[in-house]
């Protein structure tokens, strides 16, 4: 049986820092629990661990396999205590946003063998996407390195998970874009179908939401300069053409934040940063990241 350990009973240090890290304690010890559920419903055990004689304790280790930034620590070691509460230790965790390479250890969990065993996927599961997340964006920081655009997130996220992997962004060293529907709004193209125009479009929002934070997406020049002057001052340059987009500065001159989107690689980055525009939106780096290889074993008595 796993422990289930309650938020009230988690260390205090952990719960601050999991604050700290502009994430909701509860929230995030919900997801853990609920991950505990998918893999023992109903309070069961796990079945093969319970089947073994009384394995004792051990120490077990989780590494980098790979070359990357981890993020999720916290979350996996919030992720032992749920499951064994003060029956296991941590010890070691590296800090959220530490670029790693292969061997290093990121974290030791010190515990009854059983215990730890049912843990492990669980917590790996967390620290291993969200590390995943927190490599890409900083691959995309790196190949922006020495020019003024930003990489940011979009709402391209797992469902339930947006809080989380956007945190990972944010110790790959990304920024986020808005978090929901409500905390901005963004004009796009089938807005625009439904207004009869894109200045009609932002004017609306604009009128429907007065002091709320307003970008809109333009797929021309003259569309542009159309928003630029009814007042924009967030604008989306959408699948714009490196040309293109350096033309859209100029015509901008400063006067909103520029956000390039659609069809972007990072091979593209250094073709986009030359352009001078303010950020670059990637959807990849939460719809399709690739997971971070991170493996836990046992270290040999």
């Amino acid at each position: 049986m796993i422990a289930r350990t309650p938020v009230a009973d988690l260390p205090a240090a952990l719960v601050d820092e999991i604050t700290a890290a502009g994430l909701d304690p509860v929230a995030v010890h919900a997801h853990v629990a609920a991950a505990f559920e998918e893999d023992l419903p109903g309070g069961a055990e796990d079945a093969t661990a319970s089947a073994m004689p009384d394995m004792g304790a051990a120490v077990a280790d989780i590494a980098s396999r790979e070359t990357g930034v981890v993020a999720g620590l916290a979350i996996a070691e919030l992720a032992f205590r749920y499951a064994l509460g003060d029956a296991v230790e941590l010890t070691g965790r590296v800090s959220d946003g530490s670029r790693v390479g292969p061997g290093d250890v990121v974290l030791t969990a010190s515990g009854p063998v059983a215990g730890v065993l049912t843990a492990e996927r669980t917590a790996l599961n967390f620290a291993s996407h969200l590390s995943g997340v927190a490599t890409a964006t900083a691959a995309w920081v790196d190949a922006l390195a020495g020019s003024r655009t930003r990489v940011l997130d979009t709402r391209k996220t797992l469902p339930g998970w947006r809080a989380l992997q956007k945190y990972a962004v944010r110790c790959g060293g990304g920024v986020n874009h808005r978090m929901s529907l409500v905390d901005r709004a963004m004009v796009k193209d089938n807005h625009v179908v439904a207004a009869g125009g894109v200045v009609e479009a932002y004017r609306r929002v604009v009128e429907a939401h007065p002091g709320l934070r307003v970008e809109v997406e333009v797929t021309d020049l003259d569309q542009l300069a159309a928003v630029l002057d009814a007042g924009c001052t967030e604008v989306l340059l959408d699948n714009m053409d490196g040309a293109t987009m350096t033309r859209a500065v100029e015509v901008n001159a400063g006067r909103a934040s520029l956000e390039a989107s659609g069809g972007i690689t990072i091979e593209r980055a250094p073709e986009i940063a030359a352009t001078g525009v303010d950020f670059v939106s990637v959807g990849a780096l939460t719809h399709s990241v690739r997971v971070f290889d991170l493996g836990l074993d046992f270290r040999e008595a």
